[in-house]
C-alpha cells in the first residue's frame, strides 16, 4: 500500500481521486491548500504527491519547489485546469514527475500514479544497492569524535542545495566528503562531475568547464559540452579551487551568480541547475590577502564550510582504517588478510601521518603486496624508525645543533619516502633535491629502500 498526498482546492476532485486510488489499494490524505499540505507533508512520509497548480495562498509550483528542495522527496504529479506549455515546462524544471491537465482522465491518472510509484521504488533500490556495495572511495570510516562531528555536518549539508566549501590537508578525504554530500542529497540520481582545477592548464580550463563550439580554437573539431553542462541537475565538484587562476575565477563567479554561460566560441546562453561543491587544501582567506583569490568568489562558495580533520586528530581511527585497508586489498588480490602485531600497531600509532589517510592506505597496500607473512611485525613497516614530534623534541633536547639537524633531516626524509610510497624519484621531487643526492642521504642515515 502506498501513501498518497492529494492537494487540490476543489472538493469533488479531491474525493474522486481518493476513491479511485483507494480502490487500487492506496491510502490517500486530502488537503485543500498548500499550507495544509505542507503541514501533512511534515507529519508523515508519502510515496507520491498529487498537486494542483492553482491554489489559494501559496501556489502549487511554489509548493513543488519546497517539496523537492528537502531530502529524498517523493515524486510529484502536477495537475492543472489552466494548463499551458509554459506551466508544464516550469513544473518539469522544478522536478515534477509528470503534468496532467483537467478534466482528468482517470485511466491516465492511475497509469501515471503506478509508473511514478514504481519509479520511486526502483530508485530507492538503486540507492540501497549503492550503499550496500560502497567502497572506501564512497564512504568515510571512523569512530572518533572528530569523524562523528564531520558525518553530522555532512548529513545536515546534504539535505540542502547550498554551495559547500570543503577544506583540509592533502589526503584527508575531501573528495570522499563531496561524493557523500551528493549521494545523500535530493540530487543523488543526477550526475556528479569532478574537476581537478590544478591539473588543467589555464588556457584549456574555460573549455573544460563551459564547453566549446566547433572551430572555436585550433583542435576544436566538434561541439563539446563542458563540465557544468554535464552536471546539469546534479553537482559539480571543483577540487583544488585555490589553484584556479584569477581569470578563471571571474568566469566561475559569473556562472554562480545566475547559473548560465556560453560555450567558448558560442553565442547561445545555456541555463543549468547545478550544485557547486568546492575543495581546497589552502587557506583561502590568506590567499585573498595576497591577491591570489577573489574575495567575492570565496563568499559565494563558502555558504556551508566543512573542514575535514587530519588523521592525527582522529584518535582511535588509525587502527580501524589500517585493518579496513588490509582486508580490502587482500580481497582484491585474492589473499588472506594480513594482521598487524601489537608492536606494529604501536608503531603506526606513534606516527603523525603527514600524508593522512592516503599515506596510510598506500602503506597498507604495499604491505599486502610485498609482505609474505600474514602477521606484520614492526620491522616490516618503513616508518618503524620514525620519531613522532613529541618524542623528537625530547630526543633532541641535549643534542648539538648539527646532531639535532641530522635527526630532523632523517625523520623528514622518512616521512617523504612514506608519502611517496617508497618511490625514491617521487620523494626526491617532493624534497626538491636530485635523486643521486637523496640516495647519498639514504646511505648515510642507514635507510634501506627497496628499489622498483
Amino acid at each position: 500500500m502506498s501513501r498518497i498526498l492529494i492537494i487540490d482546492d476543489e472538493p469533488a476532485i479531491r474525493e474522486t481521486l481518493r476513491d479511485i486510488l483507494e480502490d487500487e489499494g492506496h491510502d490517500a490524505t486530502l488537503c485543500e491548500s498548500a499550507e495544509e499540505g505542507l503541514a501533512a507533508y511534515a507529519r508523515e512520509d508519502f510515496d507520491l504527491v498529487l498537486l494542483d497548480v492553482w491554489l489559494p495562498g501559496i501556489d502549487g509550483l511554489a509548493l513543488l519547489e519546497r517539496i523537492r528542495a528537502v531530502g529524498q522527496a517523493p515524486p510529484v504529479i502536477v495537475i492543472s485546469g489552466h494548463g499551458s506549455v509554459e506551466t508544464a515546462v516550469r513544473a518539469t524544471r522544478l522536478g515534477a514527475y509528470d503534468f496532467l491537465e483537467k478534466p482528468l482522465s482517470l485511466e491516465r491518472v492511475l497509469l501515471t500514479v503506478t509508473h511514478a510509484i514504481a519509479d520511486r521504488s526502483l530508485r530507492q533500490q538503486v540507492r540501497d544497492l549503492k550503499r550496500s556495495t560502497a567502497t572506501f572511495e564512497e564512504v568515510l570510516i571512523g569512530e572518533s569524535e572528530a569523524m562523528q562531528r564531520l558525518l553530522t555536518r555532512i548529513r545536515s549539508a546534504a539535505r540542502s542545495a547550498s554551495r559547500v566549501l570543503i577544506t583540509g590537508e592533502n589526503g584527508s578525504g575531501k573528495e570522499i566528503v563531496a561524493r557523500m554530500l551528493h549521494r545523500e542529497s535530493p540530487r543523488a540520481d543526477h550526475p556528479f562531475v569532478a574537476v581537478n582545477c590544478a591539473a588543467i592548464p589555464d588556457e584549456l580550463i574555460e573549455s573544460e568547464l563551459f564547453g566549446h563550439k566547433k572551430g572555436a580554437f585550433t583542435g576544436a573539431t566538434d561541439d563539446r559540452k563542458g563540465k557544468f553542462e554535464l552536471a546539469d541537475g546534479g553537482a559539480i565538484f571543483l577540487d583544488e579551487i585555490g589553484d584556479m587562476s584569477l581569470r578563471t575565477q571571474a568566469k566561475v563567479l559569473r556562472v554562480l551568480q545566475d547559473q548560465q554561460f556560453q560555450r567558448v566560441g558560442g553565442h547561445q546562453t545555456i541555463q543549468v541547475d547545478v550544485r557547486v561543491i568546492a575543495a581546497t587544501n589552502k587557506n583561502l582567506e590568506q590567499q585573498i590577502s595576497l591577491g591570489q583569490f577573489r574575495e567575492d568568489l570565496y563568499f559565494r562558495l563558502n555558504v556551508i564550510p566543512i573542514e575535514v580533520p587530519p588523521l592525527r586528530e582522529r584518535d582511535g581511527d588509525v587502527l580501524l582504517l589500517a585493518d579496513h585497508f588490509l582486508r580490502r586489498f587482500a580481497a582484491e588480490t585474492g589473499q588472506r588478510a594480513r594482521k598487524l602485531t601489537p608492536e606494529a600497531e604501536q608503531k603506526i600509532l606513534g606516527y603523525s601521518w603527514p600524508g593522512n589517510v592516503r599515506e596510510l592506505r598506500n602503506l597498507m597496500e604495499r604491505l599486502t603486496i610485498l609482505e609474505p607473512s600474514e602477521r606484520i611485525g614492526p620491522e616490516a613497516i618503513p616508518i618503524s624508525d620514525s620519531i613522532a614530534p613529541a618524542a623528537l623534541a625530547a630526543e633532541t633536547a641535549e643534542m648539538s645543533l648539527r646532531e639535532a639537524r641530522e635527526v630532523f633531516e632523517r625523520e623528514f626524509i622518512l616521512r617523504k619516502l612514506s608519502e611517496a610510497g617508497g618511490n625514491v624519484s617521487r620523494a626526491a621531487e617532493a624534497l626538491g633535491v636530485e635523486r643521486s643526492n637523496l640516495y647519498r642521504k639514504l646511505h648515510a642515515y642507514g635507510i634501506r629502500v627497496e628499489r622498483r
